[in-house]
């Protein structure tokens, strides 16, 4: 798909919204109105050098509504990354976080009471929306177009994209592409880092020739009422290494069949290790554990030896609270190898922001959102790390995680293939229904690759 062409609306300066944001001590002397070259900044609060937000105009008495999934504790971390911006503009955001985001949003927007923004955690979603609501979704302004198409992939600024019009730009990003392991394991072995999808079959050969005690992976699918999701990033992931992007983009959008002999191939390759006892299920069981093994949990085996290798996101990190994960570590990633060097696909996900309001002071936090400030004032909210962003822009030195730096790495180098998590891009009633059900199946009782498939496509909505 090509770029989407710019459009009109609020014109900021590109330059002012691709600085960086500057947070200096706060001093007696320091204090000002937040006029040119001015600093604004209470008790407890660090100065901001509001030089940087005057293209976002004076917006004294305003309110931005915010409407997203996204619940403490991060939430907190969002709504301190607005702090400079409220600061420096006088805009106020009233920020919303729902469980129930995804049935409440459609009803709010039917009901004419829809919020100025929202963060849309799938493309699908976004499109639907458009499709629905197509006088109460906005075109991006000028200034979200122009950031986008600056800090932002090809890939990123289509999924925010309908019909050829910017809708929505990336807010958070994560990277599924990733098998974790454990660096003083690897030594001791004499293991390498494998550069190819075959590599990493050899890889895994090898550690059941020398470890009889261990096997070479582990794996959880069970997730409370989401169980089976993460098999689907196993499929999609595989997907994209046999078939490639196309092939992926052509299931994804039901272009093809979910039963196509490509993707009944794919599944069969991912079997290939899933399914073989010789290779799981390192400390948790046999085949059949894998569909009751928490996803929480199902990576730990690693850090004891009890397996060699678990695939999961980056933001499996979360689960490993007291443990070292870093490079050099107690556990880490690296990436998932694609079929041959210079083929790198990549899986990932992550949240658009999308406006249903055309307001000034809702086109420029939109615009906010959209560049590097907000980034950095992200990532300096979040120290403990667990977040960043595909915005290239933003200061990789402000992500405190080695798995996020890395992640942060792979997502902003033009070597790797950016591709959206499928599932979270299908129907709900696929996606997050038949995919996730007949995925578990796979793994216990065992059903095989052609049924689960094609039990697949009969679930998908003719209309």
């Amino acid at each position: 798909m090509k770029r989407i062409q710019r459009r009109r609306g609020l014109t900021l300066a590109a330059s002012v919204a691709g600085l960086g944001l500057v947070l200096t001590a706060c001093s007696g002397g320091d204090s000002g109105d937040g006029g040119d070259g001015g600093t604004t900044g209470g008790a407890g609060e660090a100065a901001v050098d509001c030089s940087e937000f005057e293209e976002y105009g004076d917006l004294e008495g305003t309110t931005v509504t915010v409407y997203t999934s996204i619940v403490d504790p991060e939430a907190e971390q969002q709504r301190d990354s607005y702090a400079p911006f409220e600061q420096c503009t006088g805009a106020t955001i009233e920020y919303e976080g729902s469980r129930e985001f995804e049935a409440q949003l459609p009803v709010r927007l039917e009901a004419g009471n829809p919020p100025d923004i929202a963060y849309i955690p799938q493309p699908g979603f976004l499109a639907s929306l458009v499709a629905e609501y197509p006088d109460v979704v906005q075109a991006a302004p000028e200034a979200v177009v122009d950031n986008a198409n600056e800090y932002y992939s090809e890939e990123w600024v289509n999924y925010g994209t309908v019909d050829g019009t910017l809708y929505a730009t990336p807010l958070g990003a994560n990277v599924k592409s990733f098998v974790w392991y454990s660096p003083a394991l690897f030594e001791e072995n004499g293991y390498e880092i494998p550069a190819t999808w075959q590599d990493l079959l050899d890889l895994t050969d090898q550690i059941v020739e020398d470890n009889p005690d261990a096997k070479p992976w582990c794996a959880g699918i069970e997730s409370g009422d989401a169980t089976g999701w993460p098999a689907t990033d196993w499929l999609e992931d595989v997907v994209l290494r046999t078939a490639g992007p196309d092939v992926y983009d052509q299931w994804v959008n039901h272009e093809i069949p979910f039963d196509d002999p490509q993707i009944v191939a794919a599944l069969e390759e991912a079997g290939g290790i899933l399914k073989n006892e010789d290779y799981v299920n390192g400390g948790l069981g046999n085949v059949e554990s894998i569909a009751t093994a928490p996803w929480t949990e199902a990576g730990l085996p690693v850090i004891d030896g009890s397996c060699f290798l678990h695939r999961a996101a980056n933001f499996y990190a979360a689960n490993l609270e007291g443990y070292e994960v870093a490079e050099d570590g107690e556990i880490f990633a690296f990436y998932l190898p694609g079929p041959t060097e210079d083929e790198k696909p990549l899986l990932g996900g992550g949240e658009f922001v999308t406006a249903f309001s055309d307001r000034p002071e809702v086109q420029a936090f939109h615009a906010y959102l959209s560049s590097p400030q907000w980034a950095n004032a992200k990532a300096e909210s979040t120290p403990g790390g667990g977040w960043l962003s595909a915005n290239s822009g933003l200061d990789r030195d402000l992500l405190t995680s080695p798995i996020d730096q890395l992640s942060f790495d792979l997502l902003t180098d033009d070597a790797y293939t950016f591709r959206f998590d499928g599932s979270d891009q299908m129907p709900g009633a696929v996606g997050a229904g038949a995919f996730w059900r007949e995925m578990t199946a796979w793994i216990s009782p065992g059903q095989d690759a052609q049924t689960t498939l094609t039990n697949i496509e009969a679930a998908w909505p003719t209309s």
